[in-house]
């Protein structure tokens, strides 16, 4: 899925997955959407395309995969 309105679908649907696998609560849609679209630039760079699974599902994983580690580095500097 391209473009910015596919990249902010994929932001909040991993921004989402994220805060409720690691919190357990979310940000709010622009909170989830930020988190998400960090967490994917997190995911894409550590990860490449280690995932099998393509597409949407693939991004969706990288990113909220990304997006974990993301937070977990958050919490560990407060």
């Amino acid at each position: 899925m391209g473009g910015l309105i596919g990249m902010l679908i994929v932001g909040a649907i991993a921004g989402f997955l994220a805060g409720q696998l690691f919190r357990g609560k979310g940000f709010g849609l622009l909170g989830n959407i930020a988190v998400g679209i960090v967490g994917a630039l997190v995911g894409g760079f550590l990860f490449g395309n280690v995932f099998i699974v393509g597409g949407l599902v693939g991004q969706i994983i990288c990113a909220t995969v990304g997006a974990v580690i993301l937070l977990f580095v958050i919490s560990l500097v407060t």
